[in-house]
């Protein structure tokens, strides 16, 4: 499923670094970053999810708030019918309202970003967690943060360690870079980033990923789009 890197910084006086991969279905259609909520969402900008209406990403510059979200697999006993979406949970993230309780959805890794600190929210259908990242850099996907379990996790976590993110300009490229030297395995590998989930019974493929800087007062966010689906092609992010 997707992929999250983040460098929590040591001072709040310095930005949050997030670069998040979309694995999804690609017959799920989507709308690319952009402000597509102005009613019920003023200022915010995200990528949306159209079946659904929510958001896989989004941000609120003014508030210096990010979220992005992960699905997880859960055991909850529900039916569908007294489910809701996930993708409205990104949408109250970014307004400062978080999950509580049981949430009415399936499993999710909400990734939650206001100014200098992070935290993830974890709901596996029994409980929800949080845990608050510690200064430093780290990776999440479909299971714990930093999870050694996690095949692409023990990979390439200690690789996006040692490889800082620049001090400006576009800070992202030596992550990219990372994210190119994993893409020469398989994307079936269980150690890929860029991934073709399929032989595995999920329809998601890597499709799009986005960077994002967040400060006390602002998030700028870029987004880009692989030529094909699961495959590295390279990345441009605008």
């Amino acid at each position: 499923m997707c992929t999250v890197v983040i460098r929590v910084p040591e001072s709040a006086d310095e930005p949050t670094r997030v670069l998040a991969v979309r694995d999804e279905d690609p017959a799920r259609p989507w709308n690319p970053l952009g402000r597509w909520w102005p009613e019920a969402h003023d200022g915010v900008v995200g990528v949306r999810d159209v079946r659904a209406g929510g958001a896989w990403l989004a941000a609120d510059p003014a508030a210096g708030r990010l979220a992005v979200l992960l699905n997880r697999a859960d055991v909850d006993t529900r039916p569908e019918s007294e489910l809701v979406s996930r993708g409205g949970l990104v949408l109250d993230a970014v307004a400062g309202r978080l999950p509580a309780g049981e949430p009415p959805t399936h499993g999710f890794n909400l990734v939650e970003v206001e100014g200098g600190r992070a935290r993830v929210l974890m709901w596996d259908g029994e409980s929800l967690r949080t845990v608050e990242l510690a200064p430093g850099t780290h990776m999440i996907a479909h299971d714990d943060v930093d999870d050694p379990a996690t095949p692409r996790i023990a990979r390439w976590l200690g690789e996006f360690q040692a490889t800082p993110p620049a001090a400006d300009g576009d800070w992202w490229m030596p992550w990219v870079e990372v994210l190119a030297r994993s893409a020469e395995l398989a994307p079936t590998d269980d150690d890929a980033i860029i991934r073709d989930n399929r032989p595995y019974g999920y329809p998601t493929l890597s499709l799009l990923a986005c960077v994002a800087s967040v400060s006390e007062h602002d998030v700028d966010v870029h987004y880009g789009e692989l030529a094909e689906p699961g495959r590295w092609g390279g990345l441009e992010l605008d």
